[in-house]
């Protein structure tokens, strides 16, 4: 298969992980006899600094003609410290998801073999936890009406039935093809956005009679992951509940670094771990690039190339397994393994078939 990839490292620790996923998709190709032609593109800080646009017409552009973008991610302390900042390295992820028509994140969360211990659960609380969040991303406060002044400041939280239908689509086609249960997050007592997202979704289960559909408020279901994570499937909620509730079932698999995600909708697709940029550890080669490596997963996955896809998770299995895994997972927060390091060994064990 002939594939072209628009590579957008982004800002902070971006670059590293960047050139370990662009990596292992070489090895891949090598393998299996595959063409992955890469293009690089600026987001975030780093297009700011370069032509004063965290998304520009020239990386939009480059996402649109590509067959999928593989995305780091953005964020700089210049600009976080900085309230009174007009372009942020944010507006640069919002502009791309907007811009490409990205609905529907997709991030599977899931504990692995001998890193229980690296969440501050309970081993017998999360050992076995597998489920996905479906994120709605171009809705929602993150892009409804806003004001802000000295006094005064609003996010306004608004959905249409179209965009409710079309992720909830997404969330029942999912659940049918895993364990046949999906749970809806909202706050259906509170808010008037989440109550016509629960009728939408009441009339939607009549689709799919074989799923069974929980109810949960926001507030239940960040309480219910924390206390039995095994309990859920599938869950599907707005974007905003959607962002933390996925930063906080990081703490599930132990460590962010192992997220990976997928954005779907009108336009070319996008694969980026669900961190952010780190840019504390920026340059000092300890950044976990596995949820970069699993973004690489899900994209050749996207495209029916399973084996392959397989095979950069077994890839990634084994490194943990034999202890080739950056600070964040090592022994007491330590490891002989840098960013490079794990890199080149995952490369190795694709080119050699673990051998």
């Amino acid at each position: 298969m002939k594939l072209k990839i628009a590579v957008l490292p982004g800002d902070g620790i971006g670059p590293e992980i960047s050139r370990v996923g662009v990596d292992v998709m070489k090895a891949i190709a090598s393998r299996f006899g595959h063409e992955f032609d890469f293009e690089y593109g600026l987001a975030g800080a780093a297009a700011i600094r370069a032509v004063g646009d965290p998304f520009p017409e020239a990386t939009l552009k480059l996402c649109k003609d590509s067959d999928a973008v593989l995305f780091s991610a953005v964020g700089d302390p210049e600009f976080d410290n900085n309230p009174t900042a007009k372009v942020r390295p944010e507006q640069g992820l919002l502009a791309m998801r907007k811009q490409l028509g990205l609905f529907a994140n997709i991030r599977p969360i899931q504990t692995f073999p001998g890193l229980e211990d690296k969440s501050p659960l309970k081993a017998e609380i999360v050992k076995g936890s597998d489920f996905v969040c479906v994120r709605e991303l171009t809705g929602g406060m993150y892009f409804g009406e806003k004001f802000e002044s000295d006094d005064k400041a609003y996010d306004t939280n608004i959905y249409t039935r179209p965009e409710i239908e079309r992720i909830l689509k997404v969330g029942f086609d999912l659940a049918s093809r895993r364990r046949k249960h999906l749970t809806v997050v909202d706050k259906a007592n509170v808010l008037a956005s989440s109550r016509l997202w629960r009728k939408v979704a009441q009339e939607m289960e009549k689709e799919w009679p074989e799923v069974k559909v929980d109810y949960m408020f926001v507030d239940n279901a960040a309480m219910k992951m924390i206390q039995e994570p095994r309990f859920f499937d599938v869950m599907v909620t707005e974007n905003t509940f959607g962002d933390i509730l996925t930063d906080e079932a990081s703490v599930v698999s132990g460590s962010m670094g192992l997220l990976p995600s997928s954005s779907i909708g009108e336009s070319t697709p996008v694969f980026e771990p669900i961190h952010g940029s780190w840019p504390q550890a920026a340059g000092l080669d300890i950044a976990n690039p596995l949820a970069q490596v699993l973004s690489v997963a899900m994209l050749l996955e996207h495209f029916g190339l399973v084996e392959e896809g397989k095979t950069v998770r077994e890839a990634v299995y084994a490194s943990i397994r034999q202890g080739v895994v950056t600070p964040d997972l090592g022994a007491n927060g330590e490891s002989e393994y840098g960013t490079e390091a794990v890199g080149r060994w995952l490369t190795s064990w694709i080119s050699s078939a673990g051998a």
